[in-house]
């Protein structure tokens, strides 16, 4: 998988709304990338600093923050989703009932 995928993994995370958050196997399905939730967290982690990408707003398939390479990664996003009042459970859970994005289009070309 190249640099068209990730494109197509920054397309779909870009629309996801302020409030809302999709999961990384969500998005991989949504790019037409089925079964490659992995591929969102690569693509995703290949961000520069200071991207415009809501990188943030992707959780994994349980609603919780996944860890990050760098130390601390999981506070920052975590105020991140706070700020645009997400509220986590005592585990670090968003409520993915209430909160998931539910795009009206199912993929991206």
């Amino acid at each position: 998988m190249g640099s068209n995928s990730y494109q197509r993994i920054y397309a779909v995370v870009r629309r996801i709304p302020e409030g809302r958050v999709a999961t990384y196997g969500q998005v991989a399905s949504l790019a037409g990338l089925a079964g490659h939730a992995r591929q969102v967290g690569y693509a995703l982690h290949a961000l520069p600093d200071g991207t415009a990408v809501p990188w943030h707003r992707v959780v994994n398939a349980n609603g919780g923050i996944s860890l990050r390479s760098m130390p601390g990664g999981e506070l920052v996003q975590r105020g991140l989703l706070e700020r645009e009042g997400i509220r986590l459970d005592p585990r670090g859970r968003v409520p993915l009932a209430r909160v998931r994005w539910l795009p009206r289009r199912k993929t991206i070309q």
